[in-house]
């Protein structure tokens, strides 16, 4: 279904619509797309679909309180959200300065959003309207729904919903969630009495009832005083974020009690489709255009989502506590429509740029027992080793690749999501070679982009990452394949530096691997510590916490800025630092002119080794001449 028209954003449109009052105004840090890969779209689509009016309240002056009056009281309550990634994670780089550009604002524009937004858009509600009823979502409230570290303070901070004042916190992806909370304010249930809906959090006294079993609780005071307390929380509220067995999870703060809930149970097939189909308008507000648009809709105006969760589980990486590991996908005819919509599009090209999500080359849960018992809690499905029990098939990704293609002025259909390729190389069925060969042959446009992310098995390990071998054999398939089709393409394998675990030494060794490899990254990311993830646990703590064992932790400015310039040690700005990298691994065999060596010699390095040489050869030549005097030999008659 095509849509017709956006949410009002003024008080103008809500008027030309009919409506005597909204029932919610949605708060963003973002500006405002209308497409399915934007959050708040959904959220704002959905409960339209449900009969409610919205209104859109994009990127709101923060300086004060006025422009959150825009639509008047809303009947319903405001829905706050930061956008689409972490407001702090928007505005900085991991060694923490400035961004200059921001891809979710008009033009790229900074400054549009505050730092901390959910916290700051709250308050500023309260303001407003101190009794009115706020719900806060999105990926920024759902990884800061704990206590946490925050990285950019360099300590553990409250819950995001003690600290923005809201009355319920959603978290995950909260279609049903936002639903079935409509519904109980819309029935007249106060606000401060939904305690009971799966996938929030919410905040009371004590002594208030918990309407879930509940597996842990832990002390604020203690939690931002204690690494190893803070460590075993953090593994325990990990394991629980399975909707199949997921418990309720409890912090105290003084005499408050924070409460999640158990998750709400993942989208199956038929509530996705519907879901995809409603009426977006795949586009940014008309009102960016005098700005130049909003930069994110690039990426994925021409894209298809078909999937979501990933059971990967990275430690890095926030999905996990998010979207979950329990993987759900839309069926062919859904995603086959949605493409059939882009192509009517008067700026098509007739190119599909993506067949994704989370993880490209995943349609269903990893195994058959996940749809009953959910997710292993205390095992990975494909690392260190795919478990017995993967059931790895691309039968259903080749027909629904296949089917896009068929469609009339589709000239070629892209993979440029991540394609897990220890996934593909688990896959023994004839699937999973036909898949590969039809992955380079039809849908690569000039590189493919692959997550290896480093070579060190410890750092792997800790990454969650499979064995680096499993990555060499998907490398040496993929070369041998593009090389059968007679075609010239290439392998980008996204790298970084500086995680937990990662020595000076690793780094060395995956600069190796890099030269062996004859590879120039352009980019390498450094380790990012951001909430909601198992590797920022072991950045703050020191401590894995899955099994409570030390980790190493690269945190000084001038080590990582090593580690990253060994990754790119052919750009002749970080000759120095690679330079002083190599000696103090003592891996002065690795600079010099032979072809396994990472860097030349300095100016001065070679002027030093000149005198060196001179004053060995002197030396040498001394001895002689010292020898002919006074050896038997040389002595005269």
């Amino acid at each position: 279904m095509k849509g017709t028209s956006f949410l009002p954003i003024s008080a103008k449109e809500v008027e030309e619509r009919g409506w005597a009052e909204v029932d919610f105004v949605y708060v963003c840090g973002d500006a405002y797309v209308d497409h399915p890969s934007f959050g708040a779209a959904i959220i704002t689509r959905v409960l339209e679909e449900q009969g409610f009016n919205v209104a859109f309240l994009a990127q709101p002056d923060f300086h004060n309180s006025e422009d959150f009056k825009r639509f008047g009281k809303p009947r319903l309550g405001f829905l706050v959200s930061a956008g689409n990634i972490d407001s702090m994670v928007a505005h900085y780089t991991v060694a923490k300065r400035k961004r200059n550009y921001d891809y979710y604002s008009p033009g790229g524009k900074m400054g549009l959003r505050p730092d901390r937004a959910t916290e700051v858009y709250c308050r500023l509600i309260r303001e407003a309207y101190p009794d009115t009823a706020i719900i806060i979502g999105g990926l920024e409230a759902s990884l800061r729904r704990f206590a946490h570290y925050d990285y950019w303070k360099d300590e553990v901070l409250e819950s995001v919903l003690v600290t923005s004042g809201a009355d319920i916190l959603t978290y995950g992806m909260g279609e049903n969630i936002i639903r079935k909370i409509a519904s109980l304010l819309d029935k007249g249930v106060p606000v401060s009495k939904i305690r009971d809906v799966r996938g929030t959090v919410w905040l009371g006294n004590r002594d208030d009832k918990i309407h879930f079993d509940y597996s842990g609780e832990w002390d604020f005071n203690k939690l931002k005083t204690d690494k190893e307390y803070y460590a075993r929380a953090f593994s325990v509220q990990y394991k629980n974020q399975d909707s199949a067995y997921g418990k309720a999870l409890v912090e105290y703060y003084g005499d408050k009690m924070l409460v999640q809930n158990p998750p709400m149970p993942p989208l199956e097939r038929e509530e996705l489709d519907a879901v995809y189909d409603l009426p977006f308008m795949r586009d940014y507000h008309p009102s960016y255009e005098k700005q130049g648009g909003v930069p994110a809709i690039t990426e994925v105006q021409f894209s298809l989502t078909h999937n979501r969760g990933c059971f990967g589980g990275c430690n890095f990486c926030a999905l996990a506590f998010h979207q979950g590991r329990s993987v759900r996908s839309r069926s062919i005819e859904s995603v086959v429509n949605e493409a059939r919509l882009l192509t009517e599009r008067k700026d098509f090209k007739g190119y599909i740029n993506d067949v994704g999500g989370p993880t490209a080359n995943f349609r269903y849960p990893a195994c058959e027992q996940q749809l009953k018992n959910g997710v292993c809690a205390n095992k990975k499905c494909l690392a260190p080793e795919p478990c017995k029990n993967l059931k790895a098939d691309h039968s259903e990704y080749i027909e629904l690749l296949s089917q896009i293609e068929r469609l009339p002025k589709i000239k070629k259909v892209f993979i440029r999501s991540g394609i897990r390729y220890d996934y593909l190389n688990a896959d023994k069925s004839p699937s999973g070679n036909a898949f590969f060969k039809k992955l380079v042959k039809d849908h690569v446009s000039g590189q493919l982009k692959v997550a290896p992310e480093h070579c060190s098995g410890n750092v792997l390990r800790l990454m969650g990452k499979p064995d680096f071998k499993i990555y060499e054999k998907f490398k040496d398939r993929y070369f041998e394949l593009t090389k059968s089709f007679g075609m010239e393409q290439y392998l980008v394998p996204y790298l970084m530096s500086s995680h937990p675990g990662s020595t000076l030494s690793d780094a060395v060794k995956l600069a190796e691997f890099i030269k062996r490899w004859n590879y120039n990254p352009e980019q390498v990311q450094d380790f990012y510590p951001t909430p909601g993830t198992a590797s920022t646990v072991m950045f703050y703590t020191g401590l894995d916490p899955f099994t409570m064992k030390e980790v190493y932790v690269p945190k000084t400015p001038e080590e990582k800025r090593m580690q990253r310039a060994l990754l790119q040690c052919a750009d002749p700005k970080n000759a120095d630092l690679v330079r002083i990298a190599l000696k103090k691994c003592h891996r002065e065999d690795l600079i010099g002119f032979d072809k396994k060596c990472l860097i030349k010699p300095s100016y001065k390095d070679r002027v030093e080794q000149a005198k060196k040489q001179n004053t060995s050869r002197n030396n040498k030549n001394q001895n002689r001449r010292g020898g002919s005097r006074n050896s038997p030999k040389g002595k005269r008659k």
